[in-house]
């Protein structure tokens, strides 16, 4: 038994290590790749191609006036794009983007409100519905809280002038990222899948995906991909993979910003988590094989989509590590047999050091010092060791197919510390299953600490002591929202 302990402890452990490694590529690949010529490409009447500008739209009374607004505003001639508002709201919403688009139309921009009899599909559903009916050749998305900026399409539809350009994305900036602790660990994590992943993985031409939001399509690109397909949660990672698999390329332009409001809530960021962590693995179940089977795709690009597929597994295999922590303990004080073992998993440690090159990398542009990138290294990796397990039952959901809505995360128009998200009436104010599991993980993992403390058996206190809090802080900002 104990020898069985010990394997299955030692699988997650190698995931994660070669997760790292594939880590390590990728900030090689992003510190070596070639700074990309800027395009001059000037934008005529004559040439200019249209656009059709989609922003699909769930229930967002509290932003979608800023968002119709900053889209109008497009420095882009106007008879060369249109405005699909794809709203599937349910409540005043409605009401509040007819009144937005009436004035919008006045000043002489083809805007159109769109109204389905179901919201079958959801997101995808909204998309393939408006395509339906478009007239661009190229198609630009944006959720409910981003606000582009209004040379977005002027420095995007150039990079299409490749005609096996199929997508251009661009960076996520936050509008509201010093509003709370919150705020800014999700975007420490964002800045960092935008610069190194996303980055690293252009710079060798390997896949990357849409984010959702924030990019511009080739029409044709989808078409040719099979369209917009509401089988997973994350249908922008579904559809990206099977338009590279056609041999579409994608252009990542992290030179290019987009901002957008960050989840101020733990409820929002939790339905957000657990959103694309389980759509992730959706995509692992419906795309996996036929990426590792495509021969004409090169050994490096199958490996990185591999890893890419599969990043939300690394919560699955931290959360095992976390609870098979207490057994291996124990394992380890009753007998020296395993000295051998343990000697060699001191090695993994390596994996803390390439994830802090990692983060690095991304935040050093922020100008804020070194201290300052320790402290929210620690605090962000305590805060996803706490959200491990919630993220674990979404990504096992994903893998088994079992099949649940899309939920959308709530927008609140929180842009300053003087702005409140109390009284936003799209707040959960419950406290889920999932919530009191995390506070029964968070007591067994202070129960291990006693025990390894009374053993004197030091070697695994502190991933006890970053366990604590980190399902502490989870906890913390649980109840701090309901209880407000």
């Amino acid at each position: 038994m104990e020898l069985f302990i010990l394997v299955i402890y030692a699988i997650p452990l190698v995931f994660i290590f070669s997760y790292s490694l594939v880590q390590l590529s990728l900030i090689i690949n992003y510190l070596g790749k070639r700074q990309l010529s800027i395009i001059n490409y000037q934008l005529s009447i004559n040439k200019t191609p249209f656009v059709t500008i989609q922003l699909p739209v769930y229930n967002e009374l509290y932003v979608v006036e800023r968002l119709i607004d900053a889209v109008a505003k497009f420095d882009y001639p106007k008879e060369r794009f249109e405005i699909q508002v794809l709203d599937d709201s349910t409540d005043e919403t409605v009401e509040i983007i007819a009144n937005k688009i009436q004035q919008i139309k006045a000043s002489g921009v083809d805007i159109q409100h769109i109204r389905r009899t179901d919201r079958k599909g959801f997101k995808a559903g909204a998309l393939a519905y408006g395509m339906k009916i478009c007239k661009g050749e190229f198609i630009a998305i944006f959720d409910a809280d981003f606000v582009p900026p209004v040379d977005f399409l002027q420095k995007t539809i150039p990079h299409f002038a490749a005609p096996n350009v199929g997508v251009v994305q661009t960076r996520w900036q936050h509008l509201n990222e010093n509003y709370s602790l919150l705020t800014q660990l999700q975007g420490f994590g964002l800045d960092a899948h935008f610069t190194i992943e996303q980055g690293g993985r252009n710079a060798e031409n390997h896949f990357i995906n849409f984010n959702g939001t924030a990019g511009v399509w080739r029409k044709s690109t989808i078409e040719d991909a099979g369209g917009w397909s509401a089988d997973t949660l994350t249908e922008d990672l579904d559809l990206s993979y099977r338009a590279q698999m056609r041999d579409w390329k994608f252009v990542y332009l992290e030179n290019v910003g987009c901002p957008a409001e960050l989840p101020v809530t733990m409820s929002a960021v939790k339905s957000q988590q657990y959103r694309w962590t389980k759509g992730a693995a959706e995509c692992v179940v419906k795309n996996l094989r036929k990426l590792l089977s495509d021969s004409h795709l090169s050994i490096s690009t199958r490996l990185h989509g591999f890893y890419h597929l599969m990043n939300s597994a690394v919560f699955v295999a931290v959360f095992f590590l976390s609870i098979l922590s207490l057994p291996v303990m124990l394992i380890t004080s009753s007998s020296d047999r395993f000295d051998v073992f343990f000697r060699y998993t001191a090695l993994f440690q390596v994996s803390w050091v390439i994830l802090g090159c990692f983060y690095w990398i991304s935040f050093r542009k922020t100008g804020l010092g070194f201290f300052e990138f320790v402290k929210r290294f620690v605090l962000f990796l305590l805060f996803m060791m706490g959200l491990s397990f919630h993220n674990s039952i979404a990504v096992v959901e994903g893998w088994m197919g079992r099949k649940t809505p899309f939920v959308r995360t709530p927008k609140f128009n929180v842009n300053n510390q003087s702005d409140s998200w109390q009284g936003n009436k799209y707040l959960a104010q419950n406290i889920g299953k999932s919530t009191w599991i995390e506070l029964l993980l968070m007591c067994y993992f202070i129960m291990a600490l006693v025990i390894e403390i009374y053993l004197s058996n030091y070697g695994l206190v502190p991933f006890h002591l970053m366990l604590i809090v980190g399902y502490g802080s989870v906890l913390f900002y649980t109840f701090k929202q309901v209880l407000r």
